[in-house]
This record gives C-alpha cells, structure tokens and sequence, in this order.
C-alpha cells in the first residue's frame, strides 16, 4: 500500500527486496535479459511462452528485478510486462512509424548534444539505461556514435559554453542515472563550472524501476550543486509506484529535488480514465506533480502502442471533469522542427 501521506515514508529505510541485492550496481547486472527469464519469473508455463514469446527485433529485452516483482504472475496483460515484453507485433511496418520520427539528427550540433529549443539543451550523459522500453523514441538512436566517456565531453561541454542563451541543461539517455557516481558527479561540476548554466534538469526512469539507485550521497551532491535541480522520472502506472518508489521520492525531496513525471498514453496499458486518474492521485502523494502526458510518438515497431489524438483529448477531459486541476498533466505532443513542444486541448 502507498502511504496516504508522503510524511509517512522514512526515506532512510529504503526497501529491501526478498533474494534481491541492496546495491543498484548489482541489480543492473542482474537484470532479466530475455524474454525467457522474465516469463520464468513471473511463472508462465512453457505452453503460456510458446504464445508470448517474440524476437526482440534487435532491441535487447532488459527489465530489473525490481520492478519485475511489481508484475502480476502469469497474467498476460499485466501493465507493466506489457511495456517490456516483446511482442509479435513489432514486426509490423508502417509508413508513418519510422526510426527517427522526431528527427533529432538535424538538431545533433556536435556528438552528445541535442539542441532544438531555445533556452535549453540536452546532453546525452549515457547510451544505456536500466530497462528497455519497448516503445521507446529511442529505440534506434545511434548511441555506438554519441558515446562520450569522461575525456570526451568536452566537445559537448565547449559547444554549450558557447551559446550563452542555454541555461537549462537536460541530461539524458539512455538514463543519466545508470552512471556511476563518479561519472555523473564529475559531469555536473563541469557544467556548473559554466556560468550562464542555471538549471540541472534530470530525466530518468531509475526511479521507478530501480529506486534503490536514489542514494543519500546522490541526493547530497545534488543538494549541493549551485545549480536549481529538477528530476523528471516517468512512470506510466499506479502499479508502479510502490514503497520503495515513494521512499525513493521522499529522500530526492529531503534534498530539495523538484520532482515532475512524464507519461506516455499506451494503449491498452494506461488509456482508460481509471489508470490515469489513478496515476497522479498516487505521484501527487508521492510529493511528485504530474506534468506531460506524452501522445505516442511514431517509432518504428510501437504501431501496437498507439492511441490517436482524439482519443488522448476525450481522456484529458475526462480527467478535466473529476479531477483538481493540478492533478492534470499538459497533453503534448514532440513534433520535429517545432519550437516548443506542441499542447493539445482537451475535446
């Protein structure tokens, strides 16, 4: 159960998962890295696999026990094994699904950077995460040729100090939080050591899916940092939430971490009025303000995940009726070329 208030959480006691090790290092390694191990797992019978199992399409399953163990055993429409199973259905091409729909290779100025919106920019901190999303926009970006190791961010560094209109950096990924300590710790001095940087924007699935990597010696350094820093975690199901979530949450807020979500509308996983509504009643209590509900982007291999604008609307302004306002996450959707990402209206 979700505490009913986040004062109720002792961040210091993070959970400990039965047969699971404490360390999130350890944890990564240990991840569920093919379809076989995750249905095992969750006690699918041999017959039940047969069904469900389908090639990866070249993007290698990887799911942390942890958030395994949020999944209901032998259930085929689990919400969270439905983000990380692959299905037959990716196999399936469309014209308007392609590798790079938000044709972010025009907007690459150097190696590491990503750079289309006026005041901000984003900084590929790492090329791997610690699950693979199946519907993920990124699924066929070209990590192996934006790889940057600690000698080569400079490159990315010097193209940021020189456009003096950025003062928001964006780290992402892959996840920035499947660094190490070192790694990150040493990338964000080097960006407070630029001075017209003035914000630290986080974004990061870890959280949700393996909160054990929120340490106390992350928070700290991130308390410390001249920067304002924000963390954007993204969680598409109450489900997902657990303890272990919220106390993950709690300690980030402790150091004065702003903390935001960001969901994607997946269909037959959250695009109903109860998920949502559900949803951000349970990040609110977690102390974390829903921000953008993601229209599916157009990625080659996710046709089965779409959910049409209309349909997107009609949700928001079901939740509109019979929800505060706040509780409300802006519908966006990123168009390449745009300025800003685009807001749709409810219906």
């Amino acid at each position: 159960m979700i505490p009913q208030s986040i004062t109720q959480v002792d961040p210091f006691s993070l959970i400990k998962h039965k047969s699971l090790p404490n360390d999130w290092r350890a944890q990564m390694r240990e991840a569920y890295r093919t379809p076989t191990e995750l249905l095992t797992a969750l006690d699918f019978s041999p017959e039940q696999q047969v069904e469900l199992l389908a090639h990866d399409q070249g993007f290698m399953t990887l799911v942390p026990r942890a958030f395994a163990q949020k999944m209901r055993p032998q259930d085929p429409t689990d919400p969270l094994l439905l983000q990380v199973l692959p299905q037959a259905q990716e196999a399936i091409s469309h014209a308007e699904f392609n590798n790079d729909p938000l044709e972010e290779a025009r907007f690459n100025p150097v190696p590491g950077v990503v750079h289309k919106y006026h005041g901000r920019a984003l900084l590929i901190a790492a090329s791997h995460c610690a699950i693979n999303c199946r519907y993920c926009f990124r699924r066929h970006y070209p990590y192996d040729e934006q790889k940057r190791s600690r000698n080569q961010w400079q490159e990315s560094l010097n193209y940021i100090s020189s456009q003096t209109d950025i003062e928001e950096i964006i780290l992402s990924g892959g996840d920035p939080l499947a660094l190490t300590d070192s790694l990150l710790f040493d990338l964000i001095s080097a960006i407070e050591q630029i001075p017209h940087i003035k914000r630290l924007r986080i974004h990061s699935r870890l959280p949700i899916v393996l909160p054990q990597r929120i340490t106390l010696e992350l928070c700290q350094r991130l308390e410390a940092s001249r920067l304002t820093c924000v963390m954007v975690v993204h969680a598409n199901h109450a489900n997902e939430l657990a303890l272990d979530v919220a106390q993950a949450c709690a300690l980030l807020r402790m150091h004065k971490v702003q903390l935001l979500n960001q969901s994607v509308l997946l269909a037959n996983i959250n695009d109903n009025l109860e998920c949502l509504k559900n949803l951000s009643e349970r990040l609110v209590d977690l102390g974390v303000m829903p921000y953008y509900l993601h229209l599916p982007d157009r990625v080659a291999g996710t046709t089965h995940f779409f959910v049409s604008l209309e349909r997107c609307q009609t949700l928001v302004a079901q939740m509109q009726a019979c929800m505060s306002g706040y509780l409300v996450p802006k519908l966006v959707r990123e168009e390449a070329g745009k300025l800003s990402k685009t807001l749709y209206s409810p219906n």
